[in-house]
């Protein structure tokens, strides 16, 4: 079966000016593994890779921004105003768990070859319309099947963001992830204790705002990765009352993660301790205080809420409207799971 993708003009254009001046250039990324999944990607998740350094191509296109050019990326505006990525070619040359040193390649082979994951290192060139797949991504695709770019246990401690990628890729994509890949990334994931906090708070958002985060959240759990970003807050989840974040509609970070926190917190009076969590996640002040109080009402009304009108003013009064609106969103998210703790009358 011949394969296509069908890359955006402005995506295309892109590659055939960099070809035109002699510099090798493909499109890489989620873009290409969404597209053989037959789910195009938005234009702006298009990534290419060239042979051009950030220098030839700052002279080549006029409207540029250097969005990391330490690292060989360049943004670059494509005719329908729209800025693209556009990094040269690369390998590691220092990884140290956060974030390599890199040097710029001559192939795009060596630059697949640094990847996470098998199906993240293909490549599709748009002019010649063929598939670069050195590391079987289009297999393991269609076979459902999450697996590392050679070593799993280097490729993880190259980079220990991967691991929470390698998670929210099966999880959100329904992969099964390879044994010696799960086992790498298990194995690693004590060394999310030296990522930022701030690369962790993104991948918590990417997952929590996802049609369906329940099925990355039970590999957060199986893992071990979940108790080591949420810390003694949060006790184990029964992984039956996951769904419940999946039931809070409108993919609401704070909500969403305000219910995850319910689902497992040790504590249920001691909401300075999330505070505190949330605060170290990175939250902002806005954040942290949305989600503490969405939090107060827990997932259903308690005996003292449904005994009087007196507390239910006082209870307004202390969280505010718009916290009683959230309250209701995260109980009406319980009640359609069947995790609300007094049963449908009372949410109701």
């Amino acid at each position: 079966m011949k394969l296509r993708l069908d890359v955006p003009e402005p995506v295309f254009r892109l590659a055939e000016q960099l070809e035109s001046e002699g510099f090798e250039t493909w499109t890489v990324g989620g873009a290409v593994r969404d597209g053989l999944r037959g789910r195009p990607a938005d234009r702006e998740d298009w990534d290419l890779a060239t042979r051009a350094t950030p220098a030839q191509m700052r002279r080549l296109f006029r409207r540029t921004v250097p969005l990391g050019p330490e690292y060989g990326t360049v943004g670059v505006f494509g005719e329908d105003g729209t800025l693209y990525e556009i990094t040269t070619f690369r390998h590691d040359v220092v990884t140290y768990g956060r974030k390599a040193v890199v040097s710029f390649a001559e192939t795009v082979e060596e630059d697949l070859s640094r990847r996470d994951f098998t199906i993240n290192a293909m490549a599709w060139h748009p002019l010649q319309q063929r598939l670069l797949d050195p590391h079987g991504g289009l297999r393991d695709l269609r076979d459902g099947v999450l697996r590392a770019v050679g070593d799993p246990s280097e490729r993880f401690r190259e980079d220990y963001l991967r691991v929470l990628r390698g998670l929210r890729f099966a999880g959100s994509l329904g992969l099964k992830i390879e044994p010696a890949t799960w086992a790498g990334l298990s194995g690693a994931v004590p060394g999310l204790a030296r990522l930022s906090q701030e690369r962790i708070r993104e991948e918590l958002v990417k997952v929590l705002t996802a049609p369906t985060p329940s099925g990355t959240l039970v590999l957060y759990q199986r893992s071990g990765a979940l108790e080591q970003i949420l810390g003694d807050v949060v006790a184990p989840v029964p992984q039956e009352v996951l769904p419940t974040v999946d039931a809070v509609s409108g993919g609401d970070f704070e909500l969403r993660l305000a219910v995850l926190l319910l689902c497992g917190r040790r504590d249920p009076h001691d909401a300075s301790a999330v505070a505190e969590l949330l605060t170290r996640l990175r939250l902002s002040r806005a954040e942290v205080e949305r989600t503490v109080a969405a939090m107060s009402g827990g997932l259903g009304p308690d005996a003292s809420l449904l005994a009087g009108a007196a507390e239910r003013r006082r209870w307004v009064a202390r969280i505010g409207r718009e916290g009683v609106r959230d309250v209701f969103r995260v109980w009406e998210g319980a009640l359609a799971a069947g995790t609300a703790p007094h049963g449908q009358d009372s949410v109701r």
